[in-house]
């Protein structure tokens, strides 16, 4: 059975390549989107970052410390 921890654990990841991804998709589907695709890299690392923080300030971690 699938656990909020396990859950969090495997979303991190997720979003940290997720931003990769993107920049490869919109890479390969044409010319010159390169310079479009750029900035896209780290967001995926910007949104895992964010979802750390969001679960260690309004999660099960932060109940327990309040």
């Amino acid at each position: 059975m699938l656990e909020r921890p396990d859950a969090v654990l495997a979303v991190i990841p997720l979003l940290a390549i997720s931003g990769v991804l993107v920049r490869a998709a919109i890479t390969t589907t044409g010319i010159a989107t390169g310079l479009l695709a750029a900035p896209l890299a780290p967001v995926g690392y910007l949104a895992a970052l964010a979802f750390v923080f969001r679960e260690l300030l309004t999660g099960p971690v932060a109940k327990q410390a309040a």
